[in-house]
């Protein structure tokens, strides 16, 4: 960070609380050789092409506030409202994973029971993964259970929905495949999906109620969280009030949204203050002052780490910490055309949650995340936009000379030349791009993926002969390069 220093401004801190952020509010500044750049949070929803954008700040366990910015809908005119609805993704799994436990707190699960006990229609198939160790409702909730199948793409609205069953068997119409273990269950960390599935049709066999129903009787209703809801066809009252979902590049994406059937990993419809509300919940009852879902004693095992990987830890349902702040609980979440992100602070009482209809929403998100860090003074600093972000940022409001300008002071790495050369891509600047990928394959001439990125860029910009010769060249130093292949099919003549 010495060449590339982030300053986040922040609100000063006097005698009153902070109030609402205003989109011209600035956000993020950047020191740059020329002059520092400040950045609003209206700059960065343009720039990454974020059409709406919803949030609540958690303080002192309270909702300190919460505000919509921008549309529903790409150009669009109906602006967000706290009352707008976004998909949580796989937020949906800690919310998920309180119902759940509150059926492990009636004694009608177990923790460590063999979730094929109480599975009727369907049941784990055994292996040699499962000769010793069984899959049982922490080790799936922890992510330590050996199942595959990492996160679900959603189904189109209109297209065949698949049962339960048909999704855990990678049966049609399922577009996934088949939930199987395949590591001794309890011995790594392995984040599945697929494995947080089993968790719906154990609900749905164990209360002989839909999976929406219990959620809403055993969460929703208790929490007064009155714009959250797992059904997926959204009766109208709802519907009307959800947002969008746009492609990266800005586009809406067909049919307005995809349906996700599998709903304890994916399914929740909701906004940033129930989700605070939830947040709240736990965070209290971890204290024993709240605890109107789950006891204090099960509130500590859901937050007790579970298995450790990548300098953080699994909870139930929870991602615990950095290595660095043993009291964040946080979970993201990304559907097509959606993003979130939730992060409590169990002991100081401050959290934020952000939602928004966009696949490029994480930048938007991350950069307001430190900054409303800073103007309340948590004691955890939440992780700031990469280097790509920032090349974006300045690439937008300064130009590609300027960015690459900055990307001179940093230390050199494939993968940022590439986010940003792919980010000029999506708004049609072929040559740009062309300059950006060619900048980094001489910088990193054995890189086989810079090569397909730059064939991808001279197609897109009709330069077909330029095009087979880079995808050529990354199928000569990567031969598993199978997206080189399937274009070099169709680029080459018959």
């Amino acid at each position: 960070m010495k060449f590339a220093a982030l300053i986040f401004a922040c609100l000063s801190l006097q005698a009153q609380a902070p109030r609402a952020l205003a989109p011209e509010s600035v956000v993020l500044r950047i020191e740059t050789a020329a002059a520092p750049l400040e950045v609003t949070l209206q700059q960065l929803m343009e720039i990454f092409r974020d059409p709406g954008f919803s949030m609540a700040v958690i303080d002192n366990y309270q909702i300190a506030w919460a505000k919509g910015y921008g549309t529903t809908q790409a150009g669009g005119k109906v602006p967000v409202t706290t009352e707008t609805l976004f998909q949580a993704a796989s937020i949906s799994k800690p919310v998920s994973a309180a119902g759940i436990l509150a059926l492990v707190q009636s004694g009608k699960l177990q923790l460590d029971e063999d979730v094929n006990v109480k599975l009727r229609s369907w049941k784990v198939p055994e292996n040699q993964f499962t000769t010793t160790e069984k899959v049982t409702l922490r080790r799936i909730m922890s992510h330590s259970a050996g199942l595959n199948v990492h996160g679900f793409p959603g189904y189109p609205v209109g297209a065949p929905l698949p049962t339960l069953v048909q999704i855990l068997n990678g049966e049609k119409p399922a577009n996934t495949a088949a939930v199987r273990v395949e590591a001794v269950p309890g011995t790594a960390s392995r984040y599945s999906g697929g494995g947080v599935t089993i968790e719906t049709l154990l609900i749905e066999e164990v209360t002989g109620k839909s999976f929406p129903v219990f959620l809403q009787e055993s969460v929703f209703n208790k929490l007064g969280m009155r714009n959250s809801s797992f059904v997926q066809v959204l009766p109208p009252a709802l519907a009307s009030r959800a947002a969008i979902a746009t492609h990266a590049d800005g586009k809406p994406v067909d049919g307005n949204w995809h349906l996700y059937p599998e709903l304890a990993p994916d399914g929740l419809w909701t906004t940033p203050s129930d989700l605070a509300k939830f947040a709240i919940e736990i965070a209290l009852s971890k204290h024993g002052k709240a605890n109107r879902i789950l006891s204090r004693a099960l509130t500590l095992e859901m937050l007790k780490p579970q298995i450790v990987a990548d300098g953080g830890a699994s909870g139930l349902g929870w991602g615990l910490g950095d290595g660095k702040s043993p009291e964040l609980l946080q979970h993201n979440g990304a559907n097509k055309g959606f993003g979130s992100q939730l992060m409590m602070l169990s002991d100081s009482g401050q959290g934020l949650v952000a939602m928004g209809n966009s696949d490029a929403f994480s930048p938007v998100s991350r950069f307001v995340a430190s900054h409303v860090a800073n103007m309340y003074h948590w004691k955890w600093q939440p992780p700031a936009g990469g280097a790509a972000d920032i090349l974006i940022v300045i690439s937008a409001l300064r130009g590609l000379d300027a960015a690459l300008a900055h990307e001179n002071k940093l230390t050199r790495n494939a993968s940022t030349l590439n986010a940003l050369g792919y980010y000029l891509l999506g708004g049609k600047r072929h040559a740009e791009a062309i300059r950006v990928f060619e900048r980094n394959i001489a910088a990193f001439p054995q890189d086989w993926n810079g090569y397909d990125s730059l064939g991808e860029a001279h197609a897109a910009s009709g330069n077909t002969a330029r095009a087979i010769a880079n995808y050529e060249k990354s199928l000569e130093l990567n031969p598993a390069n199978e997206n080189g292949r399937k274009a070099l099919r169709k680029l080459r003549p018959n």
